[in-house]
């Protein structure tokens, strides 16, 4: 597979990417999954950029480091090393096998205020329970693209922003983010090369429960570790 292009900057106008979404919601057209949780979500589209455990600061990213995740101070070393998306061992980075679930993402809510605290809106999300912690981490996403499906697990917030309730749990068309190509979803290497990706590109995501997801790549390894904040 040929290299592919990492930056998040550029790839799309945010007009361009307004259309190819459009597009592609009339291409799939209306999918609900009834999940064994209650949760019935509809596929939400999105311009959607690659990300990676480990990957530096820079004016790519608006400077955001991915050294640590929102909810794990210590990920690079949680993770086991950078997940380099140029060199690879099959879904897996070369030279070590990730201690974590190589298919992860990030999606534009936290759940926590800048004191700890549960945010108000939190007790809105369609599996909240008081006793259910981690509450959001290592939640289960499907994505598709180009007739391909790839399941992953929720571990970072972003593409910049953590306060996009209505978008990741609403009835929000579009996220808040404007930086850019205006992404409201950032996926891994190993998700990314799953789907065959190559640039920035409008993909469909859903929430889906753990009981419901399909054995494949993604199930080789499951993270279960907890808030580390």
């Amino acid at each position: 597979m040929a290299n592919p292009k990492l930056t998040r900057r550029g790839v799309l106008t945010a007009a361009g990417a307004i259309a190819a979404v459009g597009a592609l919601k009339q291409e799939i057209g209306p999918l609900m999954a009834a999940t064994p949780d209650g949760f019935d979500q509809d596929f939400k589209e999105t311009m959607t950029t690659m990300f990676w455990v480990g990957e530096a600061a820079d004016a790519e990213n608006d400077y955001i480091s991915n050294h640590e995740s929102y909810w794990d101070k210590d990920w690079l070393i949680s993770f086991g090393g950078v997940d380099d998306p140029i060199h690879r061992n099959g879904h897996w980075p070369a030279g070590f096998t990730p201690k974590e679930n190589p298919f992860y993402v990030a999606l534009p809510y936290g759940e926590f205020t800048e004191r700890g605290r549960l945010k108000v809106e939190a007790r809105g999300i369609p599996w909240y329970r008081p006793d259910l912690v981690p509450l959001l981490k290592n939640r289960w996403v499907e994505i598709r693209y180009g007739g391909r499906s790839c399941y992953a697990q929720w571990q970072d917030v972003g593409p910049c922003g953590e306060d996009d309730f209505p978008f990741v749990f609403g009835a929000a068309e579009f996220p808040k983010n404007t930086f850019d190509a205006e992404a409201g979803l950032d996926v891994s290497p190993a998700v990314w090369h799953h789907l065959g990706m190559s640039e920035n590109a409008p993909t469909v995501w859903r929430f889906v429960d753990a009981s419901a997801i399909p054995e494949g790549p993604w199930t080789e390894i499951v993270t279960v570790s907890p808030n580390n904040r």
